[in-house]
């Protein structure tokens, strides 16, 4: 007997519509997560050229039939399911286009230089006249007010600005010591979910009072925030704590082991978590020892010494074997994975997080892609319905769909307006 397939569970977002006017990363992931989430965003992209994104990253999508895709790693993982439409809004006919988007829209996200696109009316102030309903959310580096507000700014800046650098690396001392960048665009990444989840929170607040807003982002101050509860222990102390390289920042011991043939992440957080380990290590003596019998001392003072008693016991045991022994007595641990080891750890693929999606322009008819986090809502998950658009990709559709005729959009692109 056959069953009829399941219907799609509906989108959080369906019905929304995004304007993304946004570039390279920060913005492009707020804009994304709407769209995961299942709103209609429109990625407004300069006729041409395109997002600056569309050439960062070391990798690029390569198409077939000689079709240059321009999707860099940066752009393909922070612009799927949008439509692209190319637009000069510097002139009056970008701009008539836009304004009637905006007429349909219920947000509007941008990352120009603060006060860039007054000079166009496409600011605020006056697009709320055209829809009072418009939220309207800007991405800057330092904010829209202040002694640095007119200043651009890139991740690695923030990361040095806003204290993450002076808690990253290998303590003082060691070869190697010194402020570190961490490697993915961190501050950009988190400053996309800040803008997503503002927006979210000024929908609920137009549900409640039918009014929109405008929505102030800056990675400075999402940079500031990350750095989290060791900023917090700084406030409440008026100590800087050390940079610590791979050691945990809660309880210990915490930091890589080296098993005889690779590694393992161990985080021993607790005194049980560490009262078994030592157990586990026949060496007992040491829950008692006086130089590792606080969190604290093992964490810090105690901690370089410890791990490298636990080292020598831990280079003698294969990281299966190692991973089975921590498991055995639930001390959290993990295998340290290299990129390629992420896509076969078991968990990673039961959980889905590689995603192979359909694309129509792409050699090998698909683009893989990291899925979304929130994927797994039990009524309204996020999903992967587009690729990452080509440059102009909806331009005729989104026209259409704004009344504009045939002939009208072939006047567009011949005076290079789209």
């Amino acid at each position: 007997m056959s069953t009829k397939p399941s219907a799609p569970k509906p989108s959080a977002l369906d019905g929304i519509r995004v304007i993304d006017m946004s570039r390279v990363f920060a913005a492009p992931v707020g804009a994304q997560i709407l769209g995961d989430l299942g709103a209609d965003v429109i990625k407004i992209e300069r006729p041409g050229v395109g997002d600056d994104g569309r050439g960062y990253g070391t990798a690029w999508v390569k198409g077939k039939d000689g079709i240059e895709t321009r999707h860099s790693s940066f752009f393909t993982v922070s612009n799927r399911n949008k439509r692209s439409i190319t637009l000069n809004h510097s002139k009056p006919e970008g701009q008539e286009i836009l304004r009637k988007l905006v007429e349909t829209a219920d947000v509007l996200i941008e990352n120009y230089k603060v006060g860039d696109l007054k000079r166009f009316s496409l600011d605020y102030e006056t697009l709320k006249e055209i829809n009072p309903r418009l939220i309207y959310c800007s991405v800057t580096g330092f904010g829209q007010t202040g002694p640095s507000a007119a200043l651009p700014g890139y991740d690695g800046l923030f990361q040095a600005q806003g204290g993450m650098m002076a808690v990253t690396g290998l303590p003082d001392g060691h070869p190697g010591a010194g402020p570190l960048k961490a490697g993915p665009s961190l501050v950009d990444f988190i400053t996309g979910h800040n803008t997503a989840l503002a927006i979210l929170g000024a929908l609920m607040h137009r549900t409640r009072t039918g009014e929109g807003q405008f929505i102030d982002i800056a990675l400075l101050d999402t940079s500031v925030a990350m750095v989290s509860h060791i900023m917090q222990d700084y406030l409440i102390s008026g100590e800087a704590p050390p940079r610590l390289g791979n050691g945990g920042n809660g309880g210990g011991p915490a930091d890589l082991l080296h098993a005889s043939d690779g590694i393992v992440y161990l985080t021993a957080g607790t005194d049980e978590h560490y009262r078994r380990l030592t157990v586990l290590m026949d060496q007992p003596e040491l829950f008692t020892d006086p130089r590792f019998d606080s969190n604290f001392k093992r964490a810090r003072s105690g901690q370089a010494e410890l791990i490298r008693i636990i080292n020598e016991w831990s280079s003698k045991i294969t990281v299966t074997e190692l991973l089975a022994k921590f498991d055995s007595v639930g001390i959290p641990a993990a295998r340290y994975n290299e990129l390629d080891d992420v896509w076969k750890d078991p968990q990673v693929q039961h959980r889905g997080l590689r995603a192979t999606t359909p694309h129509a322009y792409a050699e090998a008819g698909s683009v893989d892609l990291i899925q979304s986090p929130l994927a797994q809502m039990s009524a309204s998950p996020a999903s992967i319905r587009r690729a990452p658009p080509m440059l102009g990709e909806h331009n005729g559709e989104i026209l259409d769909e704004l009344g504009y005729s045939a002939e009208r959009i072939a006047e567009l692109k011949e005076l290079k307006i789209i």
